[in-house]
């Protein structure tokens, strides 16, 4: 028997932007006499005149960000909120720097939105020199990202890189990703592509980059660059088993199901199954390739149920309703009604609603065991199912092949009251000689 269709199995690329858990604040320099190389020696932007000339003022800037750094925020607050609101001095570059420490405290607490509205009070100011500027902007398109405003993100970043005249790895990396989140997928696979391709690009970083690659790949139509990008870095990785799962994805994506079967399998057997969800995958990828290649739709439906009883047997799979009922679909698919319902009536206890149990009635009742049929029907409706006119229907037909004709009219009366199925009900009571 044919099962008419499984759970979709396109599995989603999970992709994340890595941000620092906390960000630190940046000290005054002003006073230091050392020469350093300027980060941003191209920019456009012209360097403005600093006006920290008050020892008072940098004094207690900088005791206001040490306490920032050092996570006393209450002592930091009581020196920073006087300078930033500018009660305290006359200095805008004392006041941008405030506010900038502030920034940062309110996106270490979480405050995401705040910390972008206050970062970007203290950038409007004007006055930073120009490398604390840059680094400032930079840090507020990351903000920007990860309160998931995208496209502020993006016009920031692209202002960053034209007004400071730097590129970098990172920051081509960065633009991919916001791209991808903005469906701009093309864009998304040139940036990337950059990134990979710059000097100061970290091994690191390269792994996260061609996740979003070989998503973007996936998203506008070369599912086959995607998939051969996932195997490369499996190949460099072959026992990571998120490199496994990344490959199989994307090899799904591209609708490769029995190249994803076969990395699935090479893993397996190699014990780089290590969680339930890749047991639980390989059984769905099996009836899902079944499906579209009925040749072999019995031999992948019985591979599919061997492969989650292979991953209970070994613990990793736990028994749970789901797990047996894509054991019942498996083996319903292969044509094995016993092995089936075996594999349902273990669900039962353990499902949340009567599902299960009305599929089960129905199998009993193509083998005749009407009276089993009777008492799954019961136990569904009681359990609780989404169709309930059905339900009745399937408790009827094992009233009826129990020879009980007034148990088998009530189930119908009940069915028909249930406009899903009150025209079949209907006619059925009135062939009966049951109908009104």
């Amino acid at each position: 028997m044919k099962q008419g269709s499984f759970i979709n199995m396109a599995a989603a690329i999970a992709l994340a932007l890595s941000l620092a858990s906390g960000v630190a604040v940046a000290k005054d320099s002003n006073a230091s006499k050392d020469k350093k190389e300027a980060l941003y020696p191209n920019a456009t932007r012209q360097e403005p005149k600093l006006d920290l000339t008050s020892e008072k003022d940098q004094k207690a800037l900088n005791e206001g960000l040490d306490a920032a750094n050092n996570g006393e925020k209450d002592k930091a607050l009581a020196l920073l909120q006087p300078i930033a609101d500018g009660s305290s001095t006359k200095s805008k570059y004392a006041q941008a720097l405030a506010l900038q420490g502030i920034a940062n405290m309110k996106y270490n607490d979480g405050d995401v939105k705040g910390a972008i509205a206050t970062l970007k009070q203290s950038l409007d100011l004007g006055v930073m020199p120009n490398d604390t500027y840059f680094q400032l902007k930079y840090m507020l398109a990351q903000f920007y990202v990860a309160d998931e405003e995208y496209a502020p993100a993006l016009a920031t970043l692209q202002s960053w890189r034209a007004e400071g005249k730097k590129e970098t790895a990172d920051s081509y990396g960065l633009e991919g990703n916001i791209d991808y989140r903005l469906e701009k997928y093309k864009d998304a696979i040139a940036a990337i592509t950059k990134a990979k391709s710059m000097p100061d690009a970290k091994p690191t970083s390269i792994d996260g980059w061609n996740q979003i690659l070989a998503a973007s790949y996936s998203e506008d139509g070369q599912g086959d660059k995607a998939a051969d990008l996932a195997t490369e870095a499996l190949a460099k990785n072959p026992n990571d088993p998120t490199a496994l799962n990344n490959a199989a994805s994307t090899l799904l994506q591209a609708q490769k199901y029995p190249e994803a079967i076969a990395l699935l399998e090479k893993g397996r057997a190699a014990g780089a199954f290590k969680d339930e969800k890749q047991y639980v995958n390989l059984a769905k990828i099996y009836l899902v390739d079944g499906q579209d290649h009925t040749e072999r739709q019995t031999s992948n439906a019985d591979t599919s149920f061997a492969v989650l009883e292979d991953g209970l047997a070994k613990g990793i799979v736990k028994p749970s309703a789901d797990v047996y009922k894509l054991q019942g679909d498996a083996a319903l698919t292969a044509g094995n009604n016993s092995k089936a319902i075996a594999a349902y009536q273990k669900a039962l206890p353990l499902a949340q609603d009567g599902e299960t149990a009305i599929r089960v009635a129905q199998l009993q009742l193509t083998e005749n065991k009407f009276a089993d049929a009777r008492k799954s029907a019961n136990d569904a409706i009681s359990k609780g199912v989404a169709h309930k006119g059905k339900a009745y229907m399937v408790l009827a037909e094992a009233e009826r092949g129990l020879k009980n004709k007034p148990g088998a009219i009530a189930a119908m009366n009940k069915a028909a009251q249930d406009p899903e199925t009150a025209a079949k009900a209907n006619a059925w009571l009135k062939n009966a000689g049951a109908g009104k």
